[in-house]
């Protein structure tokens, strides 16, 4: 697919919309439906178009194998930090109402802190688990 003019033009147009989509869902997702998990596999559902249509090894140049396990990593951080912060002031693990003394923005933090989390560390495993699953068997 990499020599297909047409495929090439449209991908180019779709993927930023698909990003766009994907962030819209992440940063709503503690008002409505969505959040981290669905924006994380639709974030990577965008880079899994442009690896089909560029190539692997152009898309490996720009997201590295290392940079996703370090940001999967940083997500799952992001995450525990968020809930131990409750058990390290007295409280329940994911108690959002230790982040700040307004209950209704502590919420609403939390909720935003955790959900990015999840979006990244998703995002990461979705994408490491499809280079690992296209480099199988090159040596």
């Amino acid at each position: 697919m990499e020599n297909n003019l047409l495929l090439r033009i449209i991908s180019k147009l779709l993927i930023p919309f698909i990003a766009l989509f994907a962030f819209y869902v992440q940063f709503h997702g503690d008002f409505g439906p969505g959040g981290g998990f669905q924006a994380g596999v639709i974030l990577a559902a965008a880079i899994i178009l442009y690896c089909l249509i560029f190539g692997i090894k152009k898309s490996q140049t720009l997201i590295t194998i290392r940079f996703l396990k370090l940001s999967m990593c940083f997500g799952l951080i992001l995450y525990c930090i968020t809930g131990f912060f409750g058990i390290f002031s007295g409280s329940n693990f994911l108690d959002y109402n230790t982040l700040n003394s307004n209950h209704i923005f502590a919420q609403e933090l939390g909720i935003f802190i955790v959900e990015l989390g999840v979006g990244i560390c998703v995002f990461s495993v979705m994408l490491l688990i499809f280079y690992l699953f296209v480099s199988r068997g090159k040596k």
